[in-house]
């Protein structure tokens, strides 16, 4: 290939938006030498190198705007230490069917079994496919609507919570609301039923949450839209931390 084409070529890239061709081509003109490819593969391999670039730029993207705490997968998830928990539900979910259809996950269990891990693998594997996801404990979601409402910017706030394909509360139950708290909750779960899917994460039973909500009316009502559509997944084993803590404590008597 002449210098003159190689110019001209990463000049009309740089114009329609394919940087990677760009800055790639010699690399890639060298690869279809190497290989003999017809101009088919040749085109091919350049247009499926780009969109490989595009779509880890998407994802990467996804990923920062998520505010998840962590990107862990479940790969990294330990089911051997929770023998209760059948992996094909996780897998299951995993395949991100519903989210496709706009439904609900609910991870339910005692603190550490790791139901916050399993809520970021999944809503990592969906920015991997393209959604976009928002994540919140549900105390700092309510504490930014309240003062959303406080500065009447309401109506602009509740879009941060229903505006990705994905919204992930974790923590439920944690800390108990006052009625006006769980009617925020309310508007942000009833302005979402089949529009967008929630994965949340939860310490109490559903039976519990008319605690949660200081309102059995409300609560149920929330329960209605939620679980209208939705996996449910009880996991009810040790805690991951009460283990590594365990374990750090045995390294260091041992040690001692």
């Amino acid at each position: 290939m002449s210098e003159l084409v190689s110019t001209r070529i990463r000049s009309t890239a740089a114009k329609l938006g394919l940087p990677h061709l760009a800055e790639g081509l010699a690399q890639y003109a060298s690869r279809a030498d190497d290989a003999k490819m017809g101009y088919l593969d040749f085109l091919d391999l350049v247009l499926a190198e780009e969109l490989a670039v595009r779509d880890d730029r998407r994802f990467r993207q996804g990923l920062r705007l998520s505010k998840l705490p962590h990107h862990k997968t479940l790969d990294e998830y330990d089911f051997a230490f929770q023998p209760e928990l059948d992996p094909r539900k996780i897998k299951d979910l995993a395949s991100l069917a519903f989210i496709e259809a706009k439904a609900n996950a609910a991870l339910l269990g005692p603190p550490g079994v790791g139901k916050t891990h399993i809520a970021v693998a999944l809503s990592v594997a969906a920015c991997r496919a393209g959604f976009s996801v928002y994540f919140t404990s549900l105390d700092d979601m309510v504490r930014q609507l309240k003062a959303a409402e406080a500065a009447g910017r309401l109506n602009n706030k509740l879009r941060t919570y229903l505006r990705p394909g994905v919204l992930v509360v974790d923590e439920v139950g944690y800390q108990p609301l006052e009625r006006a708290e769980a009617n925020l909750v309310f508007q942000v779960i009833s302005k979402r039923y089949e529009k967008g899917s929630i994965i949340l994460t939860s310490n109490k039973t559903f039976s519990e949450w008319g605690q949660v909500f200081g309102d059995e009316v409300l609560a149920t009502a929330i329960l209605d839209r939620l679980l209208h559509h939705c996996d449910v997944v009880s996991i009810n084993g040790p805690s991951y931390r009460l283990k590594n803590r365990l374990a750090a404590i045995e390294r260091d008597n041992t040690a001692a």
